[in-house]
C-alpha cells in the first residue's frame, strides 16, 4: 500500500499590505520532501498520521516536496499565484513521476488565501485527484479556522479537522486520517460525507473552547461520535481575515456509507449552533487597551497577579498599542513579548549588541495602520537568544530582550509571535518572579500554558480604540470577495434552513429536514 503524503498550509490574513512570495516560503528546511517532510511536526497533524500509519504493516510513506509553513508564520498576506503554482505544481509532477498510489494524504491548514484562486485546499484536493486517478483514496487534516465548504470532499474522500482550540488534538486527528485512509484503501470504509454551511462569521478571540458555548459545540459533536460508531463530526470555526467566498462557520459529517445519518446529524449540529448563535458571539469581554492596562496595574495591587494582557487583534505582529500604554500609565515589571522587528534587530546585531549594552532604539509600528507608530525604547540589553531556536521560523535572526523603565522588558523577535507557554520565555533566560505583568499577542492559544494552567489569575484581552485589521468589529474590514450582509450578526437569512440545504460529497442537494 503505498500512501502519498503532502502539506501546503498557510493561515492567510488577506487584510495585510504585503504578499506570501515562494521566497517566503524558501527558508531553511523548506520545502522538505522523503523523511524529512515525515519527520515536521511530530506533535502535530504530521506526527499523528505517520506514527499511526507506520504501525500497518505493508504500508509505503513517500513524502512529497512540500513548502512547510514560510518564514513569516502566520502574520502575512495573499500567497501569490506563482508561489501557489510553483509548488503545487511540483507536487503534482512528483505524484505522476513517483506513482502510482493507492492513497494520499494532504497536511492542509483550511485558511489559506491565493490571489486569483477562490478556494486553494479544493484546488489541491482537485490536482492531486487527477494526478492519482479516481480509484485513490485521499484523507486530509485541518486546524477548525479552515473555511471550507463541500468543494473540497469533491475531489477527496475525507476530512479531519481538529476540535479544541488551543488545538490540543492535532496529533489525534493525525492519527484519524491514517487510520481511516488505510480502511479506505483496503475497502473497509466507504465514506459518506455531507456539508452544511452557516451564514455566522465570529472573532477568532471569541472562539475559546474552554467555557461555554463553544465547549458545548464541541461536546455535542464529541457526543455524536461517541454514539455512532465510524461517524466524524468536523467543526470549522471560520477565520474572517480571509477574504474568501467560502469564509464562516461549516459543519461537515462523515459516515462508513450512511448518508442519511451524516445528514442528519449535519443538521442537528447546524441547528444546535443556529439556536446559540448570539451566545457564541457574546462569549468573551474585549477591553479597550487603556482600560486593560489600568486593570492590569489594580490587579496587581490587588494581589491577584502575575495577569496576562492578551492582545488579540495584532495580526502583523508590529503593534506596539499595548507597549505605548504600558509606558503611558507608568506599570512596571512588566514583560512585553513579542514586539515583531527584524529592523531593529538587524541593527543591533550589526553592532554586536551584548547584554548589558545601553541601547536606544525605535521598535514595531509603521507596517501598517493597525502597528500604529514606532516606539523608542531606551534601556540595556538584557539578552540575545540564538537564531536556531524552532520559533526562529528559518529567518536567521536572533531574538532580543531589552529592559528599561521600572523592570520592563520588552522581546523583540523577527515576525508575529504567539507566545503558547510561559517556558517559551524562560527558556530564553527571563525569570518569572521579575514580572508582575506578561503582555502577549495572541488570540486564544496563549490559554494553553497561562489559562489551563493555573498561572495567570488575571487574564484581560485588550484590542486598540481603533476598529483595526485584527477587531472584533468585523464590520469595518473591507470585504471584497464575501458581503458581510450575508452573515449574522451583521444580516444574512432570518432563517438559512429554509433556503440553504446541506450538501454531500458529490455536490448535490441532500434530502431531509434542510432541504
Amino acid at each position: 500500500m503505498r500512501i502519498a503524503v503532502l502539506q501546503f498550509a498557510h493561515e492567510t490574513v488577506t487584510f495585510l499590505p504585503f504578499d506570501t512570495t515562494e521566497e517566503d516560503f524558501r527558508c531553511p528546511g523548506s520545502p522538505a520532501a522523503g523523511e524529512a517532510l515525515l519527520a515536521t511536526d511530530p506533535k502535530g497533524y504530521m506526527g499523528g498520521f505517520v506514527q499511526v500509519a507506520r504501525e500497518y504493516e505493508g504500508v509505503e510513506l513517500v513524502g512529497i516536496e512540500s513548502p512547510l509553513w514560510p518564514r513569516t508564520g502566520t502574520g502575512s498576506g495573499w500567497i501569490t499565484n506563482d508561489a501557489f503554482e510553483t509548488f503545487l505544481g511540483r507536487q503534482v509532477e512528483q505524484l505522476r513521476a513517483l506513482g502510482p498510489f493507492d492513497g494520499a494524504y494532504l497536511a492542509l491548514h483550511g485558511a489559506m488565501g491565493v490571489r486569483g484562486v477562490p478556494r486553494p485546499e479544493a484546488e489541491i484536493a482537485r490536482r492531486v485527484r487527477e494526478a492519482l486517478g479516481p480509484q485513490a483514496r485521499i484523507a486530509a487534516t485541518f486546524d477548525p479556522h479552515g473555511n471550507e465548504d463541500e468543494e473540497f470532499l469533491r475531489h477527496a474522500d475525507m476530512a479531519f479537522c481538529v476540535k479544541y482550540f488551543p488545538h490540543y488534538d492535532m496529533h489525534l486527528q493525525g492519527e484519524r486520517a491514517a487510520r481511516m485512509l488505510v480502511r479506505a484503501i483496503r475497502g473497509d470504509y466507504a465514506p459518506a460525507t455531507v456539508t452544511r454551511k452557516l451564514p455566522i462569521l465570529s472573532p477568532t478571540v471569541l472562539q475559546w473552547t474552554g467555557a461555554p458555548p463553544w465547549s458545548e459545540l464541541v461536546q455535542r459533536a464529541l457526543t455524536w461520535e461517541a454514539r455512532e460508531p465510524d461517524l466524524f463530526v468536523n467543526v470549522f470555526f471560520g477565520f474572517p481575515w480571509s477574504d474568501v467566498p467560502d469564509a464562516g462557520m461549516t459543519f461537515q459529517v462523515m459516515t462508513n456509507g450512511d448518508p442519511a445519518l451524516a445528514r442528519r446529524v449535519a443538521e442537528d449540529m447546524a441547528r444546535w449552533a443556529w439556536r446559540r448563535r448570539a451566545d457564541l458571539l457574546a462569549s468573551a469581554t474585549v477591553h479597550r487597551i487603556a482600560d486593560g492596562v489600568a486593570m492590569a496595574k489594580q490587579a496587581v495591587a490587588e494581589g491577584r497577579g502575575p495577569v496576562v494582557l492578551a492582545d488579540h487583534s495584532d495580526r502583523s505582529g508590529y503593534a506596539t498599542w499595548v507597549l505605548r500604554e504600558v509606558i503611558a500609565q507608568g506599570l512596571s515589571r512588566t514583560l512585553v513579548a513579542t514586539i515583531a522587528a527584524p529592523e531593529a534587530i538587524a541593527r543591533l546585531t550589526a553592532r554586536g549588541a551584548r547584554p548589558g549594552d545601553a541601547v536606544e532604539v525605535e521598535v514595531g509600528g509603521r507596517v501598517d495602520p493597525s502597528a500604529g507608530e514606532a516606539v523608542r525604547i531606551t534601556g540595556e540589553v538584557l539578552l540575545v537568544a540564538g537564531a536556531t531556536s524552532r520559533r526562529a521560523q528559518g529567518t536567521g535572526q536572533s531574538w532580543i530582550a531589552i529592559r528599561f523603565g521600572e523592570g520592563n522588558v520588552v522581546l523583540l523577535s523577527p515576525f508575529l509571535v504567539q507566545i503558547m507557554e510561559p517556558e517559551e520565555l524562560w527558556s530564553l533566560g527571563l525569570r518569572a518572579e521579575a514580572f508582575d505583568v506578561i503582555a502577549i499577542k495572541s488570540r486564544v492559544h496563549f490559554r494553553r500554558g497561562f489559562d489551563d494552567s493555573g498561572f495567570a489569575p488575571t487574564i484581560l484581552l485588550v484590542e486598540p480604540d481603533q476598529p483595526f485589521l485584527g477587531t472584533v468589529r468585523l464590520e469595518a474590514l473591507p470585504y471584497r470577495h464575501l458581503r458581510i450582509a450575508d452573515f449574522y450578526p451583521y444580516g444574512g437569512p432570518a432563517d438559512p434552513f429554509a433556503a440553504a440545504p446541506a450538501r454531500g460529497s458529490d455536490g448535490g442537494t441532500s434530502a431531509g429536514s434542510g432541504a
